[in-house]
């Protein structure tokens, strides 16, 4: 089986979108598959390289003599490489897929990351329609896409070739207890929540800090609330990590406070790892998190339910203890390599190869 992953580029941003279509792709190459990966470039076409997996220059910018240019590579790519599957992670990438499919035979694919995107509902135009979990299905169906054509495959990290080995003395020495966060620095993921949070609980706590690991454009508006406080001098802006999971090992309680969030790569990095979580209920974070037995959940926007649950786990170390020991419970469905079976499993369905012969 031959297979073309599409994405707008493969750099290492900490783009969930990108780290997962990186990861099957080496993946399936992994497993004996010929696998091509067409975007623009980025760090990573090392790492692809060294799985045997081939990299296709194609620039997909939203401008009408980029795009031309666009479809006339991809119809170079697709006379190359000659596909069964094109898997399309983003929006202009299915786009060209179904309008230049022509008289090739392939059949595609799309992945729903961010279902809240009011153009995710063009992924829908694949011949299968991929949702990273069960809320985003049901959203999408509720949006229009046939219920036949949608299957639903987790995120999984755990794994992950991306991930790079490091040795202890790589591992921050954070201040304890550490409240640590990975994500974007945007409204999205609920970081003024998060702060305003551990605004209210930081004087009883006095040796609480907490860490802001990632990047974003609404950085200086957080840096902003947080220094008007009187607490600013323990919260820590850390920037984007290549590596994000050094800081979780010095990590004491892991909070993803997200206003919306499809699944949340990043639970899976901080269950195995062992941190105890606080998580707001929304999308997939539930499934993500075992509907709750691996993590604590919370409504979302609700600074005051943030603040309850840190102030609980930081005053009772039983209570912490428990949900380190509940967030590492149950993790093989968490892995790379299950996210990749399913994922194949999508495909010899559609292509109609039986289960559990190659393709």
């Amino acid at each position: 089986m031959r297979i073309l992953h599409i994405l707008n580029d493969i750099r290492e941003l900490g783009n969930g979108i990108i780290n997962v279509a990186v990861d099957l792709a080496c993946s399936q190459a992994e497993q004996g598959y010929e696998v091509s990966v067409a975007s623009a470039g980025g760090e990573y076409e090392a790492l692809l390289a060294k799985y045997g997996v081939k990299h296709f220059y194609l620039d997909q910018q939203r401008r009408p003599m980029q795009l031309w240019q666009a479809a006339h590579r991809y119809r170079q790519i697709i006379q190359t490489v000659q596909p069964d599957i094109v898997h399309a992670h983003m929006m202009t990438g299915v786009v060209l897929a179904r309008l230049f499919r022509l008289n090739c035979s392939y059949i595609l694919v799309s992945t729903v990351h961010n279902e809240f995107q009011a153009s995710s509902i063009l992924m829908g135009i694949a011949d299968r329609v991929i949702a990273v979990s069960h809320a985003v299905a049901s959203s999408m169906a509720k949006r229009g896409v046939p219920q036949n054509k949608l299957r639903v495959v987790h995120n999984g990290t755990i794994g992950s070739p991306r991930l790079r080995r490091f040795h202890t003395t790589d591992i921050p020495a954070l201040h304890r207890p550490a409240i640590t966060t990975v994500a974007g620095m945007t409204e999205r993921k609920g970081i003024a929540d998060l702060i305003a949070a551990f605004i209210q609980i930081a004087p009883r706590f006095p040796m609480a800090h907490l860490y802001l690991v990632g990047d974003g454009f609404d950085m200086a508006k957080f840096r902003q609330q947080a220094q008007a406080s009187v607490v600013g001098d323990r919260i820590h802006f850390e920037g984007f990590q290549p590596n994000p999971v050094r800081y979780l090992h010095s990590t004491d309680v892991f909070v993803l406070a997200s206003r919306r969030e499809p699944f949340g790569l990043v639970l899976a990095e901080a269950r195995e790892v062992g941190c105890a979580i606080v998580a707001s209920n929304v999308d997939g974070i539930p499934e993500a998190l075992d509907q709750g037995e691996a993590g604590i959940l919370v409504p979302p926007l609700d600074q005051r339910a943030i603040a309850t649950a840190l102030q609980t786990l930081l005053e009772q170390p039983q209570e912490l203890c428990h949900w380190q020991q509940q967030a590492q419970r149950n993790l093989d469905w968490l892995s790379v390599n299950r996210m990749s079976r399913e994922t194949l499993g999508v495909y010899r369905e559609v292509v109609g190869v039986p289960q559990g012969l190659p393709g």
